[in-house]
């Protein structure tokens, strides 16, 4: 089994842990071939980012 790596080549590091993220739950955005959705995305964004996407229907289910 290869080490998951991100998109330069690096291995992956812990983007959340409170609570674990991902798609096996190790904090890093690691995906597999039972993952039917898309987990792959980790990006650290500032409270501003946050209100502004939730009042412009970006969250809505």
């Amino acid at each position: 089994m290869t080490t998951p790596q991100n998109v330069l080549g690096r291995p992956l590091q812990v983007c959340g842990e409170f609570p674990k993220t991902g798609y096996y739950r190790t904090g890093t955005c690691q995906t597999g071939p039972q993952d039917t959705g898309s987990h792959v995305v980790c990006a650290q964004v500032t409270e501003g980012f946050l209100t502004f996407t939730a009042t412009n229907a970006f969250c809505v289910s």
